[in-house]
């Protein structure tokens, strides 16, 4: 029972590779020392009132079979202190100490492992006691109370020791039982997420030794002990070392002894054979065994009182110094100055024992300066640190939950979305309202979907933005259909987007004479579709007034014309070939048709990406701004104006008003503000700013980078909602914004990036919804199968977007069965299978 100190280096060498198994997540399942987290994540610093705690240290309640028993008992308890402290009306704040081994995976919850101590109540295993002590406490039905953290005593005699001592990171609990925690850096523990900061970690040091490691140095008496326990096999470090076994190793040295004639003798008295006869805190006070000692005798005793004891300091001392080194590791410092947090009674009972421990701790670990600190208060004072804390973090949750609430849309209000999308529906159909309607339901004069009998070769032109695109498009019908593209990109310059619109004009000429030589297809007389991505007033198929430029373009002399005709007076101006003008084409229309090509039952489109829309095919019937009523007709919605009336407002947050009053068009587009991707990540930048003013985000710093508007793009959403991101991913995406984050900030932050897009999707989803059931009561189904042609990065490249958008419709459209299908390139192949049907058509 002797150790030198090349055997206690060694056996700290094993328990620091059992501290590593403990910590990674492959390993975990098998080792011996759990290092389970207790989402205790911080010292206490001394702030914040001290919450009413219930210090429920097991150890002190009566053995019982039955769980339930237990732990009525224990409401019972809890019912009359609340009684006698005059608080039974209360709803207050409790810890709860528990110290049996527990799986975490939150503060207020913990699964029971493995009882320990004696203790073996059935049905605890497994099972939160947390949920089992409520549901005590509810069948009682006299009181409340509010578990906010379950605490081992371990984590609690350091958080007391921590109040007084905030260099406290190690707490040891030496008594009837033992074990340890630490504060561990949180980007060693595989178990939980994030990288940031430090969390607790409970050891559960008793078990070291279970798989063998300690065989060499445990002897037959400790074997001994071990079989005759309640749980042969488990805890053998803890029953080498704590006060539980101490003395019944004591007795079964003494009875060896006696047998030997080396004590009391030769001696064997019925009390020295009795089990448990000689507690540990008897160590020296032999009259309890009823022998008569002589003074050789208590010499000898005495003596293998001090070999026992000392060998329990020592062992405690090895597996203490490990947890140093890691710390100091950790650190990356020459030298650690720590305080290590202690209680229980065989620590408290013996002062040589103290002594024995503190001194072989500094000769195992030279390069550190340890202080140890008594824990005047057990474990309470600790567990309501950790309660006080727990209080203000779930007043913290609660008050971000709030806020995020007002994104989350019930079935009931998405339903209310759609019933309002129908009534703009309609009023942008009608002639006598269509001049106020929000959704403007724009006649786009694309009178049918392709029907496969296409044929021939077209010219499409692009332009939606700085660069222009001029594309061949080949389309060979038969049994076999094809669609070839050739193209080729060219820039407009700044100067030419803001000067004048015969220059713009001349300059697409160019870029089209450009592409016909480059094709060597100058000579042919081609049709051509025209996709101009700005809103326009269409009277045919082939003319378009320009309502308004956007996205940068100020080119004079072009709004309320028709760009048709601006266009074929600039080829005219050249001189050089003809084009058959056949068809001015939006981007949504586009897209549809794209879909249809390859799908018939395609008459809707959609575009969820930096702008919204939809376009669908509608009853020309029930188009009262066109001539007619047979056959049908392509409908531009417009639908990013819904809401301009103020018939969303009731949905619409602080946030979202934030956004629309710094926008270009205030008051303008409220639905695409909602719901496209040029605005979700400025609505996130706000939530994030008013969180991080409220203290709840970033340490309550509000940096330069978060004032920025537009700095959080929305394809920052997409990647921080990626299920394939840990928070260690999510943190640096922070970082290059310049937010110096924590493990909780990106917690956050993700959950209001799902807000705000599930919200986007839940609202497009509702859209949707209205008009598929539009078309299914146009035509008098029961049901309608139908395909909804979609482009957009925002539906593309989201992880949840597409998902969400689909379920909605789902739920909200249940007489329609509707299939999404990507678009390739509608802005391109569209305007040329759009010119293609005209061509038909007219022929």
């Amino acid at each position: 029972m002797r150790f030198s100190d090349e055997t206690l280096r060694d056996i700290m060498a094993r328990f620091r590779r059992e501290m590593e198994n403990g910590l990674g997540r492959d390993i975990n399942p098998t080792a011996t020392v759990k290092m389970l987290p207790t989402f205790v994540r911080s010292i206490p610093d001394g702030s914040g009132d001290q919450p009413f705690v219930c210090n429920l240290n097991c150890l002190h309640l009566v053995h019982t079979h039955y769980f339930l028993q237990l732990f009525d008992h224990v409401a019972e308890c809890l019912g009359d202190f609340m009684e006698k402290q005059k608080i039974k009306d209360k709803k207050l704040p409790m810890g709860f100490t528990f110290s049996f081994p527990c799986a975490h995976s939150k503060l207020d919850e913990a699964v029971l492992l493995t009882w320990t101590k004696r203790f073996k109540a059935s049905g605890v295993e497994g099972m939160d006691v947390v949920k089992l002590l409520n549901k005590a406490i509810k069948k009682r039905g006299d009181y409340d109370a509010d578990i906010m953290a379950v605490v081992n005593d371990t984590v609690g005699t350091m958080m007391t020791c921590g109040f007084d001592d905030q260099r406290c990171e190690v707490g040891i609990i030496i008594g009837t039982g033992t074990n340890a925690c630490y504060m561990e850096e949180l980007r060693h523990i595989d178990m939980v997420e994030g990288d940031e900061g430090r969390m607790c970690i409970n050891t559960e040091w008793g078990a070291f030794g279970d798989d063998g490691t300690l065989e060499d140095i445990r002897t037959e008496f400790d074997r001994e002990i071990d079989r005759g326990s309640l749980n042969p096999g488990k805890q053998l470090f803890e029953k080498m070392v704590s006060g539980m076994y101490m003395g019944e190793l004591v007795r079964l040295i003494l009875v060896k002894m006696a047998k030997e004639g080396l004590l009391f003798e030769g001696r064997i008295t019925p009390e020295l054979l009795t089990k448990g006869k000689f507690d540990t805190k008897h160590v020296s006070i032999l009259t309890r065994l009823g022998v008569e000692p002589s003074e050789d005798d208590c010499i000898a005793v005495q003596h293998v009182c001090a070999i026992v004891s000392f060998r329990s300091a020592n062992l405690i001392a090895a597996t203490l110094g490990a947890i140093l080194t890691r710390l100091k590791d950790n650190k990356n410092s020459p030298r650690l100055r720590t305080t290590v947090g202690i209680d229980g009674s065989l620590y408290k009972m013996h002062p040589q024992y103290a002594r024995r421990l503190h001194k072989t701790v500094r000769r195992l670990v030279p390069e550190s300066d340890v202080r140890f600190l008594l824990s005047e208060s057990g474990s309470g004072k600790g567990a309501a640190m950790v309660t006080a804390w727990a209080s203000r973090l779930a007043d913290q949750t609660r008050q971000i939950a709030e806020t995020l609430a007002q994104f989350r849309l019930t079935k009931e209000q998405l339903l209310e979305v759609k019933k309002r999308m129908r009534t703009e529906i309609q009023n942008g159909l009608s002639k006598n309202t269509q001049s106020t309607a929000t959704v403007k339901m724009l006649p786009t004069y694309v009178r049918s979907t392709p029907d496969g009998t296409e044929n021939g070769d077209f010219l499409a032109l692009d332009l939606g933005g700085t660069n222009f695109r001029v594309l061949l498009v080949k389309i060979r019908s038969g049994k076999k259909r094809t669609v070839e593209m050739h193209n080729k990109i060219y820039a407009i310059p700044i100067e030419v987007m803001q000067g004048t619109g015969e220059e713009l004009f001349d300059h697409i000429v160019y870029c089209i004479s450009d592409f016909l030589d480059y094709m060597g297809m100058k000579n042919a007389r081609l049709p051509l579709g025209f996709t101009f991505s700005f809103p326009c007033r269409q009277t045919s198929l082939d003319a378009g007034m320009l309502v308004t430029w956007t996205k940068g373009f100020k080119a004079t002399d072009c709004e309320g014309e028709d760009v048709v005709g601006l266009l074929r007076e600039a080829i005219k101006r050249r001189e050089e070939f003809d084009l058959d003008v056949v068809a001015i084409v939006n981007d949504t229309v586009g897209t549809m048709m794209t879909c249809a090509y390859e799908e018939p039952t395609c008459e809707v489109g959609l575009i969820a990406g930096t702008g919204s829309n939809a376009c669908y095919m509608e009853e020309i019937r029930n188009i009262e701004t066109v001539d007619g009523v047979d056959g049908r007709m392509c409908v531009n919605m417009e639908w990013g104006a819904f809401g301009d009336n103020g018939c969303l407002d009731d949905i619409r947050t602080q946030y979202d008003n934030a956004v629309d009053d710094l926008s270009l068009n205030a008051g303008k587009q409220k639905y695409e503000k909602m719901c496209s991707g040029m605005y979700l990540g400025e609505i996130v930048r706000n939530i994030l700013t008013d969180l991080t003013k409220r203290g709840f985000l970033f340490r309550g710093q509000i940096s330069e980078t978060l004032k920025t508007r537009g700095i959080f793009e929305t394809k920052f959403l997409s990647q921080i909602e990626s299920d394939r991101l840990a928070l260690l991913q999510v943190r640096s995406i922070l970082q290059h914004l310049g937010l110096d984050s924590t493990c909780d900030d990106s917690i956050i932050v993700k959950e209001v990036c799902g807000a705000v897009s599930r919200r986007a999707a839940q609202i497009c989803g509702a859209g949707m919804a209205a008009v598929v059931d539009k078309i299914r009561e146009n035509r008098g189904l029961d049901h309608l199968d139908i395909t909804v042609g979609v482009d957009g990065t925002l539906y593309k490249l989201h992880p949840h977007f597409s998902r969400i958008m689909h379920q909605t419709v789902k739920e909200l459209a249940p007489k329609c069965n509707v299939n999404f299908l990507l678009s390739e390139d509608g802005s391109g192949k569209g305007a040329a299978l759009i010119t293609a049907v005209g061509c038909r058509l007219r022929q």
